[in-house]
């Protein structure tokens, strides 16, 4: 069983790698990339939850707002992630998610009121070497870092919130209302300044990657993820969902071909930063 919850682990870590891909597939720009996302993620949900496992989706009202906030962190970190694929590559956005784990160790201990971690704040400053190296690099590509570093804020403040939500409900309603809401935010926004009327500029062949992307690639990842929590631990989740620029920097490299050559600084500072969380995970287990 453990060796079967590892390949499924694996295998939606792949998945997860693979969204940025669909990212550059798609030819509609952010806003409607994440807008029918959300929509179509949420229906899949809701069917799976209220309809198949005919579970309850009732939350108190404290919770439901809760959620939605953390559903905009999550509308907010899904478009910079997307737009920073669209205005560099998947290699420069993937690269900048590595940052989530400095900003993890600095909002963590404010939130949950725990000690500074200092070897989080060391593998932190190696990371944020790696991508002021990658930058300087790579500067043409400055709009994707800035907005792959806003993906990475808006990526640790949905994650760390959400810990606070763990237990308050199930975490299919949790998952629901997340994107749920995420996405309703976004239908106002678009709707009050008139954006709204854009997301009917979508071709078919968009609407069908996006229908894959927001079920096998997001929806469903979300709820293996949960289920997989019975049979490892959460430090080979954590440990494991770093690989997740790792396979899409590689598949990015083989199925884009010249877009995604990078300088050889680029790969070593992203193998560093890489190098850097896989070590702190095993410092951590052992302390543990």
């Amino acid at each position: 069983m453990h060796k079967l919850a590892l390949f499924r682990l694996h295998l939606i870590v792949f998945l997860w790698g693979f969204t940025a891909i669909l990212g550059k597939l798609i030819d509609s720009n952010a806003h409607i990339l994440v807008f029918y996302r959300m929509f179509f993620a949420s229906i899949f949900l809701f069917v799976f939850i209220r309809i198949y496992k005919r579970d309850s989706i009732k939350v108190s009202k404290k919770i439901f707002f809760q959620l939605a906030v953390i559903g905009f962190a999550m509308a907010l970190h899904w478009y910079c992630f997307f737009y920073s694929i669209k205005v560099s590559n998947v290699s420069i956005a993937l690269s900048c998610l590595s940052l989530s784990t400095l900003f993890a160790s600095i909002l963590e201990p404010i939130i949950f009121k725990r000690k500074v971690d200092i070897s989080e704040v060391i593998m932190g400053l190696v990371i944020v070497g790696c991508i002021l190296l990658i930058f300087k690099t790579e500067f043409h590509f400055k709009e994707g870092i800035f907005y792959g570093i806003l993906c990475a804020i808006f990526g640790t403040l949905f994650s760390v919130f959400n810990g606070k939500m763990f237990g308050k409900t199930s975490s299919g309603n949790i998952i629901f209302y997340e994107i749920f809401c995420g996405w309703f935010i976004l239908a106002l926004f678009y709707v009050c300044n008139g954006q709204i009327l854009q997301m009917g500029e979508i071709n078919l062949r968009d609407l069908a990657l996006i229908c894959l992307l927001s079920s096998i690639f997001t929806a469903f990842p979300m709820l293996e993820s949960v289920n997989l929590m019975k049979y490892i631990s959460p430090f080979t989740l954590i440990l494991t969902v770093n690989l997740e620029p790792v396979y899409g920097i590689i598949l990015a490299f083989f199925i884009f071909g010249e877009s995604e050559h990078m300088s050889p600084i680029f790969y070593i500072a992203s193998a560093v930063m890489i190098l850097a969380i896989i070590v702190n995970g095993f410092v951590k287990a052992k302390k543990n």
